[in-house]
């Protein structure tokens, strides 16, 4: 038995080998060549429930509570690498390229903006995790509800309320080393 034990893993070793022996290295310049897709795809089916959330005015000393909030929904997402152009167009033209109407300028809370990230942004590739623009229908897009609302330490409840096909298309997040 141990014999035959001992062929097999001779056997499974030797496989390994014969596919390691046709890997063969790639010079720079042949894998300049090389192309492939990057960046993946990401769907998630969000359920979140909080129990309470509470809000307490301390100089009347009164509260109201919001009750069973429930976040459900479904969403997607990309993340790719991008370079360092790539992302200080992204940053400069969503966030920061705001325009004053009166001057047709950037506006000084931009220019502020965009002078604090050039200091901060080191250079180099970024990862950028974005949602991106597809069209969701509302009963699967993100959806807030509130089971009950009731004031101090009352269980009597005002009712309820939601909020329904909240969209987080087009929104973006940049992640990058420093």
């Amino acid at each position: 038995m141990k014999l035959l034990n001992k062929l097999a893993l001779a056997a499974v070793v030797s496989s390994f080998t014969a596919y390691a022996s046709a890997m063969t290295p790639i010079a720079d310049k042949e894998l300049s060549k090389v192309s492939g897709q990057d960046g993946v795809s990401i769907a998630a089916d969000l359920h979140m429930n909080i129990g309470e959330f509470k809000y307490t005015n301390t100089t009347e000393n009164a509260s109201v509570s919001f009750k069973n909030i429930g976040i459900n929904g479904t969403f997607a997402m990309t993340l790719d690498v991008i370079n360092g152009t790539s992302f200080m167009a992204d940053a400069y033209g969503s966030t920061l390229g705001v325009i004053d109407p009166t001057t047709m300028g950037q506006t000084p809370a931009a220019a502020a903006q965009g002078a604090a990230l050039q200091a901060f942004y080191g250079g180099g590739d970024v990862v950028k995790i974005a949602i991106p623009k597809i069209a969701v229908a509302a009963a699967n897009g993100l959806n807030v509800s509130v089971g009950g609302i009731s004031m101090g330490g009352s269980n009597a409840s005002f009712g309820a309320m939601a909020m329904n096909d909240i969209k987080l298309q087009g929104s973006s997040v940049y992640i990058w080393a420093h």
